[in-house]
Order: C-alpha cells, then sequence, then structure tokens
C-alpha cells in the first residue's frame, strides 16, 4: 500500500451504502463523500464524516489466541478445525454453529454459507441482520415469489406521497432523508407522513405524524386496504391480472375490525387523522412507503410488513417511479448477506433449502459433499441450543450477541456453558469475546477488500486503503483455511475476485430466461453479467443494481437518468457487452412467483404476547441514536460522536416521569421480567404516555449496567425469526446515588475503581482524553484521598489542585503535570455539574494559563465563549452554546442561516431539526 493513496470504498455503516473517498497522506486517513457515487454523491453523515476516526490500532485484536494467549496462525486454525471436527464425530452437524454478521463482505459470507451449508452439511448458520430484516425478506417472499426491494433511491424524487413507517430516517438512515428533504423542497406537491409512536427528529419533515401505539401498524394498515375498496380507489384491472388473494386479504381485514372509530382507537389516533391519511393515500397515485425497524423488529413483522405490501399491490402501486413499498435495511452489507444465503433457512443465490431443485442445483455447482436438507436454528433459538447443549461449537463472526440479543443474559450464560466458542473480529475486548476459547484476528474496514451490497440492490466495492495490522486476516480467508484443514475442497480461492466471480456464477447457474422473457426458473436474483471480471475489471467495477443477467431482462426497469443525463449504473470495462443494472422492478406486473402474479397476504392484527401487568406496565421500546453504531466497537472510537448523546438514557414523558417517581436528568432502573439497566432519565413529550425508549449502543466495555438487550423479550415473529425488540413490558423506578461526578483522564481509570463506586459509571471517548460520568453510593471520609486514588495521582512531579466544599458536598480537583494538565474530576451531590466541553479544551492545551488553573477551581470558565455547550452537530463539532449565541448575536431566522455562520447543518444535516428547535428557543 502506497504512503500517499486515494481510494474509492463504500461506507461501513447502515444500509444507504454510501460511496466514500479515503485519502491516506504520510499515515494520515481523511474521508470524504463520493460525488460519483449514485447513493449518495458525495454527502456523508456524521458517522460516515468521522470513519477515519475510526481507524486506529488502539484497542485492535492482532494475534490469534487460544485460551488468552497469543498464537501461531497454524495452531489456531487447527484448533478450529480440530474442535469442529470432534463435536461433529461424536455429536454430529448439527451440533456446530456459525453466527454471522452483516459487517462481512459478500465474499466472506458467501464461503461461510458454503462451508457449513455445502460441506459440513448443516444450515446452522444466522447472521445479525436476522435482528433487523428478515421479516421484510418474509413479506417480499410472500409477496413477490422472492427476496426483492421492488424500488431504487431514484423513487423519492418521483413521489408525490412518502409514508415513513417505523423509521426513524434523520437519525438512522441520513443520507436518505436528505434525498426525501431535497425531494420534498424541489416537488411542492409532495407530502410527507410519518408512522412512529415516538416524535423523532424525521417528524420534522411531516406533514402528519400518526403517533400510533406500539403494535398496531396491521390495524392501521388493514383499515386502509378497507378504506380503498369503500372508496373505489382500487386498480380492479392490476388485481385481476396481476395477482392472487385480494378478496381473502380484504375479507380478512374487515373481519379484523373495519370501523373508524374502532381502528383509531386501536392506534390511539383521532378520527380526523386516520382518514386524513387514508385520504391522502386514496388520492395520491405516486406513494412510496418506506419502511425499517419500527415494522420488521416485531412478533407480527413479517405481517404488518405484508399489510403494506397488500395496499400497494391493491392500488397498482409498484413497479413504477415514485411507488412501491419499500424496505431499508439496517446494515451495510445486510442484503449481500441475503443474496448468499445468510440467513439459516435459505440457499446461497436466494434459493430455498426447502425447495428440492433449488437444495440439487446448489450440490451439484458446488460439488458439494453434504448438502443441508432442513432449515437451522434461526438467531434466538440459535443460542437457545447452545444454552440448552444441542448446539456444542460456535464460531461467532463480527458481531456482539452478548449485547444485541434479547435476553441477552441468558445469551451471556449460553456461551459460558458452550464446549467450543470461536471468535473472528477485529476488537480485542467485548462483550462476547470474554467468553471465546479461540480468538481470531480479523480485517476492518479499510483493510478488508470485496463488495456489499445496499437497501436499493447496488452492489458496491468496497476497497481496502490500509495494510492488514499485526497478523490480522480477511474472514474469506480464515473461513477457507479452516475448512481446507478440515479436509474440505472447494476452498482453493486466490482472492475475494474469484470468489464473488463464483458467487455471481451460482446466481447465474441453470436460471435459464426463454425467448419470450418469461422465467422458467423463478428465480429473480442473477447478476450473470458480471461473471469473468478479470482483476483490473473487478478493482475498477463501479455501482450496479441487482438483477443483471448476460441478457438483458425484460421484468424490470432499465437505469434511471442521472446527474447531466448520465446512467447512474455503470459496468466494468473489463466486458464492453456488460448489461446495465437494474433501478426497480416488476415494471411488467410480472413477479417471481411460478404463475408471475403477486400475492395478497391475508393478515390479522394481534396483540404482543407478552402483555402489560401492573408489575410492569409500561412498554420498552428500543433502537438506534445518530451518531452511534450498533455495540459501539467503532463509533465508540470517534470523539466528535461522543459529544451529541454520551450517555445511555431513557425517553419518557413528563407525566410519567411524576407517575412514576423519576426525575429529568438523574437516574433511573428500567427493568422487565428478563433483566435490567441503568440510564439516565430524558423526559420529553415526544414519547407517548406509557411506553418508554432506550437505545442500543451501550454494553459492559462502555457502561457499568446499560445493556438494555439483557431487559428485551425472547419473542419472535413466527414466520420470519426476528425478535421482539419495540414492545417489552417494563417498569422504572429511581435509581438513588449519593453523588454524582466525573472524570477526565488521559490514562483510563481501572476496573477496580470503577468496580469501588458500587453505583453507575459510562465512559466517553474524548480528544486526548477518556471521560467517565459517575454515580456513586456511600459517601469517602476524605475526598482528597479518594480523588487521588481514583486517578492514581503520583507522590512526587505532580501539582495537585483541589477544593472540597464542606457545606455544598462539592468537590473539584486536577492533576497538573509539567503544567499539562492530566485529569480532573468534580463531584456534586445533584446532577448540576460544570461544562464538560470547556474542560476537554483544556486537554488540548500544551500548558495550562493561571486564568485556567483559577477555572478548574471554581468549577467555571473565565471566557463564557470557551464554552461551546453539548455537541449539536457532530459533523463539524459545533455545540449548543455556541449556536444560541449566533443565533441572538446575528438574529438568524433559519437554519441554513446558521449554516452559513457556523457551518452546522450544512453536511448531513442530521442535526437540523435541533437548529428548529434552538431557534424557537432563542426567539
Amino acid at each position: 500500500m502506497d504512503a500517499n493513496t486515494q481510494v474509492k470504498t463504500t461506507c461501513a455503516y447502515c444500509g444507504v451504502g454510501c460511496g466514500v473517498v479515503a485519502t491516506v497522506q504520510d499515515g494520515v486517513v481523511e474521508v470524504a463523500g463520493d460525488e460519483s457515487h449514485p447513493a449518495n454523491y458525495g454527502r456523508l453523515c456524521s458517522k460516515g464524516s468521522a470513519l477515519h476516526e475510526t481507524v486506529s490500532l488502539e484497542g485492535r485484536l492482532l494475534y490469534p489466541e487460544i485460551g488468552g494467549q497469543r498464537v501461531e496462525w497454524d495452531e489456531a486454525l487447527g484448533a478450529v478445525a480440530g474442535g469442529f471436527e470432534k463435536v461433529i464425530r461424536e455429536h454430529g452437524p448439527e451440533a456446530v454453529a456459525f453466527y454471522v454478521s452483516g459487517q462481512l463482505l459478500t465474499e466472506d459470507y458467501y464461503v461461510a454459507n458454503k462451508f457449513m451449508k455445502g460441506y459440513i452439511g448443516s444450515a446452522n448458520i444466522d447472521t445479525n441482520s436476522r435482528l433487523c430484516m428478515s421479516s421484510a425478506v418474509m413479506g417480499y417472499k410472500r409477496a413477490f415469489g422472492a427476496d426483492a426491494v421492488p424500488n431504487c433511491y431514484e423513487d423519492f424524487g418521483h413521489a408525490e406521497l412518502i409514508v415513513l413507517v417505523g423509521s426513524n430516517t434523520a437519525w438512522c438512515h441520513p443520507i436518505v432523508f436528505q434525498r426525501i428533504a431535497a425531494a420534498k423542497k424541489n416537488n411542492p406537491k409532495l407530502r410527507v407522513v410519518v408512522i412512529d409512536p415516538r416524535r423523532t427528529a424525521t417528524s420534522e419533515i411531516a406533514d402528519m405524524q400518526l403517533q400510533i401505539k406500539a403494535g398496531s401498524d396491521v390495524a392501521l394498515f388493514n383499515g386502509l386496504l378497507c378504506e380503498l375498496a369503500a372508496r373505489n380507489r382500487l386498480d380492479r384491472e392490476f388485481i385481476a391480472r396481476h395477482s392472487n388473494g385480494f378478496d381473502d386479504a380484504l375479507t380478512v381485514a374487515r373481519e379484523s375490525g373495519f370501523d373508524i372509530d374502532a381502528i383509531a382507537a386501536r392506534c390511539g389516533l383521532s378520527d380526523d387523522q386516520l382518514l386524513t391519511f387514508y385520504d391522502w393515500f386514496g388520492e395520491t397515485d405516486k406513494v412510496v412507503t418506506l419502511f425499517s425497524q419500527g415494522v420488521n423488529q416485531s412478533t407480527q413483522g413479517s405481517d404488518k410488513v405484508n399489510a403494506i405490501i397488500n395496499c400497494h399491490l391493491a392500488t397498482g402501486r409498484i413497479g413504477k417511479p415514485g411507488m412501491g413499498p419499500f424496505s431499508i435495511t439496517g446494515q451495510p452489507n445486510a442484503m449481500g448477506g441475503r443474496e448468499v444465503g445468510g440467513l439459516s433457512t435459505t440457499l446461497a443465490a436466494h434459493m430455498d433449502i426447502a425447495n428440492e431443485r433449488h437444495r440439487d442445483i446448489v450440490k451439484r455447482f458446488w460439488d458439494s459433499p453434504a448438502i443441508c436438507e432442513k432449515p437451522g436454528y434461526k438467531a434466538v433459538d440459535l443460542f437457545e441450543a447452545i444454552h440448552d447443549g444441542r448446539v456444542k461449537a460456535v464460531w461467532v463472526m463480527a458481531t456482539n450477541p452478548v449485547v444485541s440479543l434479547p435476553d441477552a443474559d441468558r445469551v451471556a450464560e449460553a456461551l459460558a456453558k458452550c464446549e467450543l466458542v470461536v471468535q473472528s473480529d477485529i476488537v480485542l475486548d467485548n462483550d462476547t469475546g470474554r467468553h471465546a476459547h479461540i480468538r481470531l484476528p480479523a480485517l476492518g474496514w479499510g483493510e478488508k477488500d470485496g463488495t456489499v451490497t445496499n437497501s436499493e440492490r447496488r452492489i458496491s466495492r468496497q476497497r481496502a486503503f490500509l495494510p492488514p495490522p499485526g497478523e490480522a486476516q480477511p474472514d474469506w480467508w480464515i473461513i477457507c483455511e479452516v475448512a481446507k484443514r478440515m479436509g474440505y475442497a472447494g476452498f482453493d480461492f486466490a482472492d475475494q475476485r474469484e470468489i464473488f466471480d463464483e458467487h455471481a456464477r451460482l446466481s447465474a447457474f441453470e436460471n435459464p430466461e426463454a425467448e419470450d422473457g418469461r422465467r422458467e426458473a423463478f428465480r429473480g436474483f442473477n447478476i450473470g453479467g458480471l461473471t469473468g471480471l478479470d482483476q483490473a475489471g473487478y478493482e475498477a467495477m463501479e455501482p450496479i443494481q441487482w438483477p443483471l443477467s448476460s441478457s438483458p431482462s425484460p421484468h424490470s426497469s432499465p437505469p434511471d437518468r442521472g446527474r447531466g443525463g448520465q446512467t447512474l449504473d455503470k459496468t466494468s470495462h473489463n466486458k464492453p457487452e456488460r448489461p446495465a443494472g437494474t433501478s426497480r422492478l416488476f415494471s411488467d406486473h410480472r413477479f417471481w412467483t411460478p404463475d408471475q402474479r403477486a400475492n395478497f397476504i391475508p393478515v390479522r392484527p394481534l396483540t404482543p404476547a407478552n402483555r402489560l401487568s401492573s408489575e410492569y406496565p409500561m412498554v420498552l421500546n428500543t433502537g438506534r441514536i445518530r451518531d452511534q453504531w450498533h455495540t459501539m466497537t467503532r463509533t465508540g472510537r470517534s470523539p466528535r460522536l461522543a459529544g451529541h448523546l454520551p450517555e445511555p438514557f431513557v425517553e419518557i414523558h413528563p407525566q410519567d416521569a411524576m407517575k412514576w417517581g423519576v426525575r429529568d436528568g438523574e437516574l433511573a432502573r428500567v427493568s422487565s421480567r428478563w433483566g435490567a439497566c441503568v440510564v439516565r432519565v430524558q423526559a420529553t413529550a415526544n414519547q407517548r404516555r406509557g411506553a418508554v425508549f432506550i437505545p442500543i449502543h451501550w454494553n459492559d466495555a462502555t457502561a457499568s449496567d446499560a445493556r438494555v438487550g439483557a431487559l428485551v423479550n425472547p419473542d419472535v415473529d413466527p414466520v420470519s425469526g426476528e425478535p421482539e425488540f419495540k414492545h417489552t413490558p417494563c417498569r422504572i423506578e429511581p435509581f438513588y446515588v449519593d453523588w454524582h461526578g466525573f472524570v477526565l483522564t488521559r490514562r483510563p481509570l481501572s476496573q477496580a475503581a470503577l468496580d469501588d463506586l458500587q453505583g453507575w459509571w459510562v465512559r466517553v471517548t474524548g480528544s486526548q482524553f477518556m471521560r467517565y460520568e459517575l454515580g456513586g453510593r456511600g459517601r469517602p471520609k476524605d475526598w482528597s484521598a479518594w480523588g487521588r486514588g481514583l486517578l492514581s495521582v503520583p507522590a512526587e512531579g505532580a501539582d495537585w489542585l483541589e477544593y472540597t466544599g464542606t457545606a455544598d458536598g462539592i468537590f473539584r480537583a486536577a492533576l497538573v503535570v509539567n503544567d499539562r494538565i492530566e485529569a480532573c474530576v468534580f463531584v456534586s451531590p445533584v446532577p448540576n455539574l460544570p461544562s464538560r466541553n470547556w474542560l476537554a479544551g483544556l486537554f488540548q492545551k500544551e500548558a495550562l494559563e493561571q486564568k485556567d488553573r483559577i477555572g478548574l477551581l471554581a468549577g467555571r470558565s473565565a471566557d463564557p465563549a470557551a464554552d461551546v455547550g453539548p455537541i449539536v452537530c457532530s459533523c463539524f463539532g459545533v455545540g449548543r452554546n455556541a449556536i444560541t449565541r449566533c443565533i441572538r448575536e446575528q438574529k438568524l431566522k433559519t437554519p441554513e442561516a446558521i449554516g452559513e455562520q457556523l457551518k452546522a447543518g450544512t453536511n448531513c444535516g442530521s442535526c437540523v431539526p435541533e437548529l428548529k428547535v434552538l431557534i424557537q428557543q432563542a426567539g
């Protein structure tokens, strides 16, 4: 790898699949949006903009380990192979399993599935993508005959109504949100409806929000289907010629309680809200319904998806620009994992284990000695099988199930009991790795090379621009080496290009199209047009949407035209005759079912399995926040991303906070019958009464007690196996501490010191320091001695500044070495503590001034402008105080005006809703 390099690659985070230009100059990495990539045209969200801050080798797993001891690769690979062989020999292939991740590249995913399903002969390989999008998979398969997202991002620009269901798009998919915002600005006719129990940043764009009760989506869309029929808003010709099952679906919808008053009551809406939504949907031809985890993560997720799809089929709103049911995936390669059979219920190339013909096709193509005969364990069931001993060896790749799975404490118990736990990962320490017997160092983003597929079916290259660190290896190489040591042929790949070529060839294998364009094999996933790429062609491959067979498909739309009339989809110059990709599916209204007709699926609204009770009277909803990703193993490294919402929190309606005795800004314990966590209270009217929201990101490596997965009930959708992350009965109560405090320190605090608090702590990454938020039980007899011990103050060679308020219970202290601040600690009996942002600035100084020392003891800066306040715009590090001062001094009235002065809101735009609030407050 050259010292100075510029490489086009793809972002490591959500399913939007943004293009990134990474530049390495003299060992320093910078990132920018790729202006030529059709997913983002140069825009990046706050997380993508901070990718360069996450590539350091601090905390990386760099060498293979067995039992915590460094070993050579050959010994580690032999131990994995030998361990799996022993379990298979003694207990059969169903006693081993892989648990993989949407963080893997498609090539990694492909060989893992080939290894398990085609050679070991078990389907016990599932993925953390099961947790976010498997309900969408089943909804699409039941309706269209294939896991096929029909839309593309260009549809936002054509639509006249966009319905966002269960998606905080502004925070979870910010670049898609910006495309919607741009479409709304350019098209005065475009209206946006947000359907979500919470008011979120996404609500800012809404012409109307339906703040429905959790779990009432099926009732809402069944009512819409009935209303469309009653108002004669159906496309009768489409229904008759291109679909099956409409009458049954409508009958079931009517039987489930079609009455405006009843539906409104069930959804927690007014009649007027409901009728307005039904009016808008019925009268608007070009409707895109974008849905995400709020729909999928439910015990009725698949039915919710089909309830949405039913309404689009009933009106023929599919296959044309600006219309269709659009699932947006959570992870960067959840879609790529679906392509290669990443779920335990599917085979590679979108084929099915239950289909004998498909099994035969894959077996012959792979020359497989033992193709799996039945579906394997889905994610939640897999760890239950580990817990009770049915699965005795598991290999966990690029994911952290002890944090992310529901009933997470039971997952930890399962791994603790498991005979052999293997982990491939990039991090030296996480909750899952603490249970691993063998740990294998993998490559991370910027080091690994392959492909990913985004939410609109667009395949993009993820390219390496950093050298492999230590002895880390690509996941595909690790998997193939273990397979070869177990005596399996078919894994002698020289590089990831060869794996991609095999993947593409399998997609086209015995997947013909007749001359009249009628599919004979009914396999929609086909990337046969990308077979035979040489190394130069693979390197040059540009983003392209499937299907793209070796001949143009009559079942789909050609690529949309982008800027300047240029086609958005371009293929490698390696084969001049390669076909273009496919923007949207089903333009001819023929589907990938045996009779090429879409299926209406009758669905009934159900009550969540776990009902509220006097012991657990509240509904727990979980999800993401703007600047963090999953379990923070990557985003947690970035100081700028930590600044916006640095602590785990619970959102609760102010009246509920009063009812249950918890106070805004103080700590609360939230518990269910599965577990508990301690978080900071945020009282907000954006939350529905009777419900609370907690983000998923914190874990035992970053907080004392904030793994919300431990609370989540393990119920799953019976069709998809996706867990119910949006409806867990819980209760909330105060978590009392005797004092509140924080520490900023250049050296991490010891775990022993944190344990001694007997209270609560959170660790936050800062720039040149670590920050700890603290809540302690029991007051030290000598605060000075306590502070010196906590910060490991040396006996000599340091200045120790301190203030102890005997009347007010306040303690402040700082450790200064050679005029440079090394650490500071602030303690108060109430949460009202000095600004962390001002103090953070002191750690950027080589030497403290006298006024800084005075400020440390006084608990405030001598210069008010030095305190920018809590971060609002993470992209540019702009704080609330700085924004408020600028609004008042410059008399600013719009977010655009703030952007001109401070740049806030001019990159990803995720902070624009907060800027609007600050403008209102300043007015």
